[in-house]
């Protein structure tokens, strides 16, 4: 099971930057798909960015050209660079795992951006 812990989320302003990082208990060089979700009071959890180990990158629409998803093996760690960011970016952000095309995704308790003036 892998256990996966977030981190640098916090408070900044419409149009600041946020880093995010996502240690994993385990080399993640084999996992599949490393992912970040997001949840906003209201809403249903959506898919933000994935990365496959073949270094395939996705994107929700609504992040497309401000947001980069990057996994360092070395490092057991998954990154989600998050740049220009508005209101309806914040949510908690969640890091996933799913060590195969078929599996379901591993959780980690997620880490809270909020993005205000």
């Amino acid at each position: 099971q892998v256990q996966l812990v977030e981190s640098g989320g916090g408070l900044v302003q419409p149009g600041g930057s946020l880093r995010l990082s996502c240690a994993a208990s385990q080399n993640i060089f084999g996992i599949y798909t490393m992912a970040w979700h997001r949840q906003a009071p209201g809403k249903q959890r959506e898919l933000v960015a994935s990365v496959t180990i073949g270094g395939v990158t996705n994107y929700a629409d609504s992040v497309k050209g401000r947001f980069t998803i990057s996994r360092d093996s070395a490092k057991n760690t998954v990154y989600l660079q998050m740049n220009s960011l508005k209101p309806e970016d914040a949510a908690v952000y969640f890091c996933t795992a799913r060590p195969t095309p078929s599996s379901s995704y591993y959780w980690g308790r997620g880490t809270q951006v909020t993005v205000s003036s």
